[in-house]
């Protein structure tokens, strides 16, 4: 209707509110913060019921099978851990170029990203496939347990190309501040999975509706293979579409023909110096996590299956927040980029404080609902008691974790790296491990998981100080001082 005003994109709204004249009021920033958190919140939701659909399936196909899923959980996480963090460092100068309105800079640092991840991904996914014969049996995992989680890493591995393709191009829409279509490509990815899955993972079957008609159903019956490639298959398919709607169709972000690539050598120093401590922390926080599935190993397969499942159901909790941390880094580094501090920190707090009342809902789910979480995967009561004992002792502490990742995302987008990856890195070596192999042996799965509680919560109060703390924002200019944006 022509009477009718069209609203604002969620990144038209907040290059108006960043360089506006007035501050903003806080009503206005809380709707920026949510519009801009529901898609990112969308795109993280995929990946989880990604990880709810295969653990669903592969539960279907017995303990051993979920145990050898479980036991190369922690090394896939590290992996892409790895892709993340060398997206971070090409983002967060995409934002603040274009908050400071230089789009062709951004496009520039987007060219170079493409180059420089593009052939870390080739070396990532050659070193993956190489360890991949022998990673099982370092972790703990014997016989044929160990054979199928070989043979489901080495698929891993062959998809990581894509996956930082798909990393790359969804943080540098939202670092533009387009995050409904990765949200919307990114959901779309589960529909895939489920189909890649079903005639993947399971055998040729008839399925028998209520009406009494047999449908047969085609099938590969590759088992924990099946489910490896099927979720390779969705994300090379995500990947190419995200590229697509980056490269050809984004306004500012999309390839134009008479800019070429050069790598400056500012650009890519400044993005390894963005990238490298998160790349660390990543490593360390991820292999810390590969160091506690050896300590859960010892436990046997029903520990190894509860405790995947567990991590999985927990995701769930901190889901949300994943949404709200995405909108914080794209905010907070255009409000960097277009030398509003005072505003930079101001969603900062804003976020943060969103996702630890969104988190302490999600400890509460935890809590009452674990038995009937860790029951979407599995059947075997073994596994589902030890798995709510697991969710049940980290519930109190989902808040402190929300802070954590936060409060992070709003560093990251300020270009503060170091000083959290380094106090985050400590805390997994330091507090979660040792505490971890203490608390194991006496209370078994259930104490490890009280060690991650007790780990989250100094993590989560790190984050509050360093936020509370006047260093962290320096990268933006006091030009606005008067003003809080």
């Amino acid at each position: 209707m022509s009477g009718t005003k069209r609203q604002p994109d969620a990144a038209a709204s907040l290059a108006a509110m960043l360089r506006g004249g007035e501050p903003a009021p806080m009503g206005a920033k809380l709707a920026l913060v949510l519009r801009m958190s529901v898609p990112a919140m969308m795109a993280e939701f995929a990946s989880m019921a990604m990880s709810f659909i295969d653990a669903a399936m592969i539960g279907r196909l017995g303990t051993a099978d979920a145990a050898a899923v479980g036991l190369m959980a922690s090394s896939t996480w590290l992996f892409g851990g790895v892709c993340w963090a060398g997206v971070v460092g090409f983002s967060v100068q995409i934002a603040q170029a274009v908050g400071a309105g230089r789009e062709a800079e951004a496009r520039s640092v987007l060219r170079q990203g493409l180059a420089v991840l593009g052939g870390l991904s080739l070396a990532l996914a050659a070193a993956g496939a190489a360890v991949s014969p022998w990673l099982p049996g370092w972790l703990g995992g014997k016989g044929g347990t160990a054979l199928l989680a070989a043979r489901y890493f080495a698929i891993c591995m062959a998809g990581v190309p894509f996956l930082q393709l798909g990393a790359l191009s969804t943080a540098a829409l939202q670092a533009r501040g387009d995050m409904r279509t990765p949200g919307s490509l990114n959901m779309q990815m589960c529909a895939l999975n489920v189909l890649f899955n079903l005639l993947l993972i399971f055998p040729a079957r008839e399925w028998t509706l209520p009406s009494g008609f047999a449908l047969r159903l085609p099938g590969a019956g590759l088992g924990v293979a099946g489910a490896a490639l099927g979720t390779a298959l969705a994300e090379a398919v995500t990947a190419l579409r995200l590229g697509r709607a980056l490269l050809v169709r984004d306004p500012v972000l999309s390839l134009r023909a008479d800019e070429r690539l050069r790598l400056s050598r500012r650009v890519v120093r400044k993005a390894a110096r963005l990238s490298a401590p998160v790349a660390f922390e990543n490593a360390a926080m991820n292999a810390a996590v590969v160091a506690a599935t050896a300590v859960v190993a010892p436990l046997g397969d029903v520990a190894i299956a509860a405790n995947s499942f567990a991590a999985t159901a927990e995701g769930l909790c901190y889901l949300p927040c994943i949404g709200i941390r995405a909108a914080a880094q794209t905010i907070v580094g255009q409000a960097v980029g277009a030398a509003r501090a005072a505003a930079a920190r101001s969603f900062a707090f804003l976020a943060t404080a969103c996702g630890m009342l969104a988190m302490t809902c999600g400890g509460v789910l935890l809590w009452f609902a674990a038995p009937h979480l860790i029951g979407l995967f599995t059947r075997e009561p073994d596994i589902v008691r030890e798995g709510a004992a697991a969710l049940r002792a980290v519930a109190f502490a989902e808040p402190f974790f929300a802070a954590a990742i936060v409060g992070g995302g709003a560093l990251r987008g300020a270009g503060d790296t170091l000083v959290p990856g380094a106090f985050n890195s400590l805390s997994m070596w330091c507090v979660r491990l040792p505490l971890a192999a203490f608390l194991a042996g006496r209370h078994g799965l259930r104490g490890v998981w009280e060690a991650i509680a007790v780990e989250l919560v100094v993590r989560g109060c790190f984050a509050l100080a360093r936020l509370k703390s006047s260093g962290w924002s320096g990268g933006a200019t006091r030009a606005d001082a008067a003003g809080d944006g």
